[in-house]
């Protein structure tokens, strides 16, 4: 019975994405002046893994380019290659080549060999003209022996496995035949050893092999195709020049004469996969046990309080009132610690998120010509996968904002007294029910003067306006705004930062910058832990309850008539300090019947949105709770203006507002609304 391999790809694309992240880790922070042992020998295991795993699904471009990524790896951990910075370079240039094409795999697109085998004609050229330099060092010896010994016509080789060899998945039949393409193979079985029929496990191999392979492969190819079982079997092997008479396998049988035609599980293996109708996403997440352990415990809770609660209902009475209202209690309480439970299992430490960084700090300082280290603090703060992987996007464009705005070139901070080391901090941590990412740099801060200028030339603010240097940085996050002198491929073109708050603020979250001169800048992220539950307020316009994400609301205030003015568009507006706000009716925008359509006998509440800030007519605000999301696209259809969906306490449903499709719905121009208009103030009827 042959067995389908396909339904272990997503698990081999995960591991194999994990092992690369472990090589370049590595890689980074691997010093070639004083290379340790167990570096390289991390770098190693992780492409033995992925080249195995390869191998093994029949994925054989992976397999056959991680191959020479291997061999030199196996050199310099044998201290047979002595490894330069330029080699760590090709080393990272083919992590992300073999990245590169397991995301083809996963997407079941054909994959890519160009860059492959660009590399591995390098890899080649490093392994035929770099191994130099180990020859004066006290492994040349080994070096010259491996030459030496690899020009002989063949090997004799002696394997014999561990008992449990066949248990383990692996077949020697198939080892067998990877030898039989380095040349010509004769194999003769040593049977001394096989049990009595009686006395015979058939899982168990009782075998061992002499092994004649005539041709030019190489000592190490040759101990390649063992090395699954190597630390579980004998295996001795010797070129043929050089052994004894005795040790050549008397009456050796051709390979080709073996019976090829049995069903051999571990032969099959490598077998192409059969392509799939679409790809599989990837939805598994790592949890520790320790959370499962408290669900677990937190479910038998639950069912203990619903057995007692059964209880009391067969034979109620109004004496047992007390026991029952203590009971739900119970029941509240445990439902709330499930919900908890179960929110923390989809909670990842953001390490996940900040892992990528060491290698685009790495990159992108080199392209820059400067000098960057880069620090992670809070790396195991938690929050929800979700999140995560949405934030990513945010992060990067502000560490790359931060290389090529913030950061100075080395003799520039020399000049002002500063190392020419530059650095930036990842840093993350936990604040009330918030996660909070800062991304700081001892750079030379925002040029206040250059923004202000830049504002005012594209008419974003007018020349005669007083701003704080708060309300200043807060511009580099308008639409279409940058400083930079000129285009790069990096930064310039005035796209990113206003997409940067966008996609935080579809997060709930928000995020700020903080500017010091000479000094540096901190942008600061704040991020609810989980997109399922939302901080809510819940407000009524007649008889529906809607509810506002809290973290959207700036404030609520009664309104008064001297407080309301009309602009020459038509529009009323709240006169809030020494701005204009646009006043959106929410009963006009969904159609409802409120208490009173008069401005003063209503509520307004400021959210704000879409870089911008609005004030919605609302009838009555109500209690501020907990709401679990519902997804509205899920189970009914997208609705522009309403972000999601929950269930009240009373089994009603109340729809969740999406504060920038509000304004897309109301038609809110910003530019409308920049200064107060004191010459079309007229006040509202």
């Amino acid at each position: 019975m042959s067995v389908d391999l396909s339904q272990f790809h997503q698990v081999f694309f995960e591991e194999s994405h994990e092992g690369l992240d472990t090589m370049e880790s590595a890689l980074l922070n691997l010093d070639v002046a004083e290379i340790e042992s167990e570096t390289i020998n991390e770098i190693f295991r992780a492409a033995h893994s992925i080249k195995g795993g390869s191998g093994t699904f029949g994925f054989n471009e992976i397999a056959d380019f991680t191959h020479v990524v291997e061999t030199l790896l196996d050199l310099i951990r044998s201290d047979q290659f002595v490894m330069q910075t330029e080699h760590v370079e090709l080393f990272l240039k083919s992590v992300d080549c073999i990245r590169s094409m397991i995301n083809q795999l996963e997407a079941d697109e054909a994959v890519d060999t160009s860059t492959a085998k660009d590399l591995k004609r390098q890899f080649e050229a490093v392994l035929a003209g770099d191994a130099g330099p180990a020859a004066e060092s006290d492994s040349g010896t080994k070096v010259a022996e491996t030459q030496t010994t690899e020009n002989s016509s063949g090997w004799d080789i002696y394997f014999k496995p561990d008992v449990d060899v066949l248990k383990t998945g692996n077949e020697p039949l198939r080892m067998f035949r990877e030898l039989a393409e380095m040349g010509t193979v004769a194999v003769s079985a040593n049977t001394e050893n096989v049990p009595s029929f009686s006395e015979m496990d058939p899982e168990s191999c009782y075998l061992s092999w002499n092994i004649q392979l005539e041709g030019d492969a190489s000592e190490a190819s040759v101990r390649e195709v063992f090395e699954w079982v190597i630390d579980d079997a004998e295996l001795t092997v010797t070129p043929i020049a050089q052994s004894s008479p005795e040790s050549k396998p008397a009456e050796a049988e051709p390979l080709a004469e073996l019976d090829n035609t049995a069903e051999v599980p571990a032969a099959k293996a490598v077998a192409k996969p059969t392509k799939k109708d679409s790809k599989p996403e990837s939805s598994s997440i790592r949890v520790g046990t320790d959370k499962v352990d408290s669900l677990i415990n937190m479910v038998g809770e639950l069912v203990i309080t619903q057995s007692m609660l059964g209880e009391l209902g067969r034979d109620f009475s109004i004496d047992r009132l007390p026991r029952l209202m203590e009971g739900l209690e119970q029941l509240n309480n445990h439902t709330r610690e499930l919900q908890e439970s179960v929110m923390r299992i989809r909670m990842l430490p953001i390490s996940f998120a900040f892992s990528r960084f060491p290698r685009l700090v790495h990159d992108m300082s080199k392209s820059l010509g400067k000098k960057v280290e880069l620090e992670l603090t809070g790396e195991q703060t938690e929050l929800d996968k979700t999140v995560m992987e949405r934030i990513g996007d945010p992060l990067v464009h502000l560490v790359r904002n931060s290389l090529d705005h913030g950061i100075e070139m080395p003799e520039h901070r020399l000049a002002q007294g500063k190392d020419e080391m530059g650095k930036i901090t990842l840093n993350a941590f936990h604040q009330g029910g918030n996660i909070v990412i800062q991304i700081i740099d001892d750079g030379a801060g925002l040029n206040r003067d250059r923004i202000l200028e830049k504002a005012i030339e594209k008419g974003l603010v007018s020349a005669q306006d007083k701003l704080a240097d708060e309300q200043i940085y807060d511009l580099v996050f308008k639409p279409g705004f940058s400083t930079a002198a000129e285009i790069t491929d990096i930064s310039g073109r005035g796209v990113g930062m206003d997409v940067v708050r966008r996609n935080i603020q579809e997060l709930n979250g928000s995020v700020e910058v903080e500017s010091h001169p000479g000094e540096g800048s901190v942008f600061t992220i704040r991020l609810p832990l989980t997109l399922a539950i939302l901080d809510g307020q819940l407000i009524r316009v007649g008889e529906h309850v809607y509810i506002f994400p809290l973290v959207s609301i700036v404030e609520s205030i009664q309104s008064y008539d001297q407080m309301i003015h009309r602009v020459s568009s038509g529009c009323d507006v709240l006169r809030l300090r020494e701005e204009y706000v646009p006043i959106v009716r929410l009963w006009d925008i969904f159609n409802n019947k409120p208490d009173s359509e008069a401005l003063e006998d209503g509520l307004l509440v400021v959210v704000e949105g879409d870089n911008m800030k609005i004030a919605v007519l609302v009838d009555d605000l109500l209690a501020q709770q907990q709401v679990v999301i519902k997804s509205l696209q899920d189970n009914y259809r997208s609705v522009e203006g309403i972000s999601g969906a929950t269930i009240l306490g009373d089994g009603t449903v109340s729809l969740i507002l999406d504060i920038s499709g509000l304004i897309k719905l109301a038609g809110v121009n910003r530019n409308d609304y920049k200064k107060a208009p004191a010459q079309d103030d007229t006040r509202a009827a």
